[in-house]
């Protein structure tokens, strides 16, 4: 944002009056009765006096202050119209009563006019009451659930069941069940949906009570109102949860204004509009209309008439000091919300409908620029706020329906398409394109404003827009992270999703745009976060964890690795602060306190600033307390070590960072600092660009993923729906005319679910064009890229991997399993470019660091665990951990086979049984045999994979069995523990379920131990089967006995067969008994896989003992 007057500059110039031609050709001033003429049409009075009238007194720059007070002058009606009105009771400004006019937890907005249902059925009333008259307010619905709104008495008592409605002398209109509501309800009124408006009017005259939903009377839902003494109504709202609203009582112009609609004719708000100042304001508008339309020519001597959109500012101090008498008037107003909606809004609005695109462009930012030249600064901020959010209030809602025409059932089910359903799915394509299209321009539009916002050329001596906007951008991520301790203040997932793909669209522009004035950077597709901005402080990522720990532990722990690999020193007195605030965070040394460096001064240096209030919650730990605070020394890489070269810097907040801070200048690198020898010399792009990028991924993390597995729902609700409506069609036909009861249902609920059907296909529509389009798969795939690049990069810095954030590595993992989950089929990752190669890189980096000992995090390393045995269930990703470098699949294999005793076992195993599914003895299967029998559904589940085993890895597995003596006896040993343990607690389990069977009273088995069971079990049989690949891959290990191992291992397999052989195969058993059971939970729990399994293993040892023999 530039600073104020920057764009124009205007010299002190002797504004003297003269008749001179030359000299007003020169200087822009006019002669006295040019100026005296264009004053009175500028300022022509309220009655419209002809300019021309003889009579008029004669105005220049002296006396047009007084003229101007003249013409703002208000009658006094309009004056007296502002005080109390009879038929109303209560404050001038109408709000929520957020003090006691409540029921249940709410969340009201800092205006007071918007509220949030947090509990089961909310309730809130207004501060204002009337009781004679008539009265109209505005409800804004913001979401389209569960509510009723209208009004109620204060002797009203509601409840978390009851609210306004429920009860005698309270009435209200539900557009959700579309019903009216008092005591009893009866149908009323139409459906209404987020960003209607709803209208609330009250006749105390008639004792009538009526609704209008966007400026149409829904007629009247109420009569015979009780009134008299004691009797008076507020307006009022009973919400659910998350439900959400915005009530107008007239703190703004009403939207379907009572005063042009003959439904509402003579109704007025509940608080009155500012006659007075919109009086003035519009007079004041005609005055600056005026200038805009009426141009001086000093040579000719006369006034020039001429669109407006054609005026240009071009600094004549005639203009400019008439426009600054205008202004000093006009400012003070154009701070109140009323009258930026009412006038200056509206003289936008009417400027963007008359002309054409590139006038309305040049007209309206002219106006902006004489705001930004006129008023003063606190004027402009307050105005163009209540400007923004004037439009935002107008346009948030407002709906883009295209025609969809006839609308498709999608179904996972393939089959022949009939000439109908064939029309049916062109014409839902055809509209899905036009819905694209008309999206894609309002995207546009964001993408332009976030343009601006990332422009950092714009400062002309103040502070660049960029600066400003990574400020704004850092506390918005902030205040959404999660763990804060208190109630987070969290933005809707749907926008973070829209603001994210924007965010990377002017992103990546400047990106390549630095990239084509410097050869030396990269482009966007080439980039990535390095691993500097991690550990040198100079980005804050609040209380996220790293992957190894505590921040301030990583600096005690590695302080040697950044003074080695980064030229960093932590500076001792900072560690015994980081110290102390450990041992606790309350009590601060008192030393400490006074050598630690102020957060910050004030301007002219004589206050610190107010400690920020998160800083000191108890959950921040201890970690940003340091972070805020911690100074570092830091040295000019590549240089030796010296007390003069050393330079005190600390970790700014994010509010006190300048431009120099962040960009760096001579041997300050700003954000990269403590560059570690493996990086390049010259920077990617700009550091701006870079914490931008850093942000956008955060961003994804905190709710973006999630929301876009949220969205898949949709279309499993319209396959659901669309089998429905296939059933209830086919019951339809069958069903025998003569039943016409029968009829009567089938034919109600085939009219439920096809509107349910064309409900959800419209919401489909929007998901696949805003969230599943081909766009916004590159956008996820791009940052896929950008996190395994960053993840690469920093894995090379050795131990100060350990200071990466956890969160890139679980953006990788998600980004992956969103493109390859979320976006099909209509759209496939192995369309997107470079898709072998990203897969191989993935697999490179889930190979290296599951058991990587930089990590300590359990959340994260469990989350590489699952991600690698994913990986290895499908084959084009099993084919990708193939094609790393050998050295790296040897080292995790090497990990896979580690004892399993103190660590995460049954993942691992469960990796290792992928490797060998589909070599295994009767392991060739996808479904169970058993259960093909008893739920066929089933058998076609898209989660069931085919076999996939990797003969590469096995190998690998072979040779490091092979290798050392030790290596094979302690992976085995392990494995025949867990086993032992597992069928252990698996008998023990089924024992307990046979009693609670076999009791003559009715119990029910916990469905937590029947999942534990099967758990067991299943376990049991992946062990077992591990035991099978590893007779099979290098059967010496049971058989030579030269091997010192060889007989305690083989003695140790067998006592274990013989102990499963003996529970299962022995007749009218307990496993019998539990397995005739059939218990939902324990499907999995039969014969077949265990007893296939513990064969596998016995044939192996008998063909491999006769070859030995």
């Amino acid at each position: 944002m530039a600073s104020k007057g920057a764009g124009m500059s205007f010299s002190r110039k002797s504004y003297r009056l003269t008749s001179d031609a030359e000299k007003t050709r020169v200087t822009g001033i006019v002669h006295e009765k040019l100026l005296n003429d264009y004053l009175h049409r500028i300022f022509s009075s309220p009655d419209h006096v002809s300019p021309a009238a003889t009579s008029r007194k004669s105005l220049n720059f002296q006396n047009l202050p007084e003229h101007l007070d003249q013409l703002l002058q208000v009658d006094n009606e309009d004056e007296e119209s502002q005080g109390q009105v009879e038929g109303r009771l209560g404050p001038s400004t109408v709000v929520l009563d957020h003090t006691g006019g409540f029921e249940g937890l709410l969340l009201v907005d800092d205006d007071l006019l918007g509220v949030i249902g947090h509990s089961n059925f909310g309730t809130i009333r207004s501060t204002t009451c009337v009781y004679k008259g008539k009265w109209v307010y505005e409800v804004l619905i913001s979401s389209q659930g569960l509510m009723q709104i209208g009004w109620c008495t204060i002797n009203c008592r509601f409840n978390q069941e009851e609210g306004v409605g429920d009860t005698h002398n309270s009435y209200a209109y539900d557009g959700n069940r579309v019903r009216k509501w008092n005591v009893t309800t009866t149908n009323y009124g139409k459906a209404w949906a987020a960003g209607d408006i709803v209208s609330c009017l009250i006749d105390l005259d008639d004792g009538t009570l009526s609704f209008c939903l966007n400026g149409v009377s829904l007629g009247t839902a109420f009569e015979n109102l009780s009134r008299g003494q004691g009797m008076a109504y507020f307006p009022a709202i009973s919400l659910s949860f998350k439900e959400s609203v915005a009530f107008n009582f007239g703190s703004r112009p009403l939207r379907y204004h009572f005063g042009k609609m003959t439904v509402v004719a003579g109704f007025r708000p509940l608080q009155d509009p500012p006659c007075v100042d919109l009086v003035r304001a519009q007079r004041l508008l005609g005055c600056f209309q005026a200038v805009l339309s009426v141009e001086l020519d000093p040579m000719e001597g006369q006034l020039v008439e001429k669109e407006s959109s054609e005026w240009q500012l071009q600094g004549q101090p005639t203009i400019l000091l008439t426009l600054a008498h205008i202004f000093h008037h006009f400012a003070p107003l154009l701070c109140k919300v009323y009258l930026v909606e009412a006038v200056l809004m509206s003289f936008l609005l009417g400027i963007v409908e008359k002309g054409t695109p590139a006038q309305t462009q040049s007209m309206v930012h002219q106006v902006l620029d004489l705001l930004w030249l006129f008023m003063e600064d606190y004027e402009v901020q307050d105005c163009l706020k209540q400007l923004m959010m004037s439009l935002l209030r107008l346009y948030r809602f407002s709906p883009i329906v295209p025609d969809l025409g006839l609308q498709g059932r999608e179904s996972k089910e393939v089959k022949e398409e009939t000439a109908e359903e064939r029309l049916r799915r062109r014409a839902y394509e055809r509209g899905c394109q036009r819905l694209k299209k008309r999206i894609e321009v309002v995207e546009e539009l964001q993408v332009q404003i976030l343009k601006l916002l990332l422009d950092n050329k714009d400062d002309n001596g103040g502070e660049a827009s960029r600066y400003i906007f990574l400020t704004k951008f850092r506390k918005f991520l902030q205040e959404n992270a999660s763990g804060r301790g208190n109630m987070p203040m969290l933005c809707p997932p749907e926008y973070m999703v829209c603001f994210l793909h924007r965010l990377i669209s002017a992103l990546r522009y400047y990106w390549d745009e630095y990239k084509a004035s410097n050869p030396h950077a990269s482009f966007s597709e080439e980039a990535y976060i390095p691993p500097q901005i991690f550990y040198n402080g100079k980005v804050d990522y609040f209380d996220l964890q790293r992957l190894g720990g505590l921040l301030s532990h990583l600096r005690k722990t590695l302080k040697d690795d950044l003074a080695s690999k980064a030229n960093i020193v932590i500076d001792p007195l900072e560690l015994q602060a980081a110290t102390m605030d450990d041992l606790d965070e309350d009590d601060e040394p008192t030393q400490a306190a006074t050598q630690r460096p102020m957060q910050s001064l004030a301007m002219e240096g004589a206050l610190p600033l107010p400690r920020p209030g998160w800083l000191s919650s108890p959950t921040l730990g201890r970690a940003n307390r340091f972070l805020s605070t911690a100074a570092v020394s830091l040295m000019t890489p590549r240089r030796p070590l010296s007390t003069s070269e050393k330079v005190k810097v600390r970790t700014l907040s994010v509010e006190q960072r300048t431009r120099e801070d962040i960009e760096g200048s001579h041997w300050n690198e700003g954000l990269l600092l403590g560059r570690p020898p493996e990086e390049p010399e010259q920077p990617l792009t700009e550091n701006s660009l870079l914490e931008v990028l850093d942000g956008a991924i955060m961003m994804y993390n905190l709710s973006v993923h999630q929301q876009l597995g949220k969205m898949v729902g949709v279309s499993d609700d319209v396959n659901e729906y669309a089998m429905a409506l296939r059933d209830t069609e086919d019951k339809l036909r069958r069903c025998p005319k003569r039943r016409k009861d029968i009829l009567a249902e089938l034919t109600k609920s085939q009219k439920v679910f096809s509107e349910k059907l064309d409900h959800l296909s419209r919401r489909l529509a929007w998901v696949h064009a805003t969230v599943y389009s081909q766009e916004k798969m590159l956008d996820i795939y791009w940052l896929l890229r950008v996190c395994l690049r960053t993840i690469e990069h920093g894995d090379r810095t050795g131990s100060l991997f350990a200071f990466m954030p956890e969160f890139y590595l679980s953006v990788a993992i998600n980004s992956y399993s969103a493109l390859k989950n979320y976006f099909g089929p209509v759209h496939s990752m192995e369309e997107l470019p470079g898709y072998e190669e990203t897969l191989t890189r993935l697999a490179a980096i889930l190979a290296k660091h599951f058991a990587d000992t930089r990590i300590v995090g359990t959340d994260i390393r469990d989350s590489l665990m699952q991600a690698l045995a994913s990986y290895v269930c499908y084959p084009h990703s099993l084919r990708a951990v193939e094609r790393i470098p050998e050295d790296q699949r040897i080292a995790m294999v090497r990990n896979l086979l580690a004892p399993y005793e103190q660590r995460p076992w049954a993942q691992t195993n469960w990796i290792l049984v992928r490797l060998w599914r589909g070599c295994g003895f009767g392991y060739r299967y996808t479904r169970l045999p058993h259960l093909l029998k008893t739920k066929p559904e089933d058998a076609n589940l898209p989660s069931l994979q085919k076999p996939c085993p990797s003969t590469l890895l096995q190998q690998h597995m072979a040779d490091l069995l092979r290798q050392g003596p030790d290596v094979a006896p302690s992976f085995l040993n392990s494995v025949l523990n867990q086993l032992n343990w597992a069928f252990s607690e698996f008998i023990g389990m089924i024992q307990e379920i046979q009693q609670a069977a076999e009791r003559l009273e009715r119990n029910f088995v916990d469905s937590r131990q029947l999942k534990v069971c099967a758990t067991c079990f299943d376990l049991s049989v992946s062990l077992l089967r591990v035991l099978e690949m590893t007779i099979t891959l290098v059967p010496e290990i049971f058989l030579d006995w030269t091997r010192p191992t060889s007989e305690m291992l083989l003695r140790r397999l067998a006592q274990l067969l013989n102990q499963v052989l003996n529970r299962v195969t022995a007749e009218r058993n307990l496993f019998d008994r539990v397995v005739t059971l059939r218990l939902p939970g324990l499907e999995s729990v039969d014969h077949y896989p265990i007893l296939v399994a513990v064969t596998g293993i016995l044939v192996r040892l008998l063909v491999h003992g006769q070859a030995s023999e």
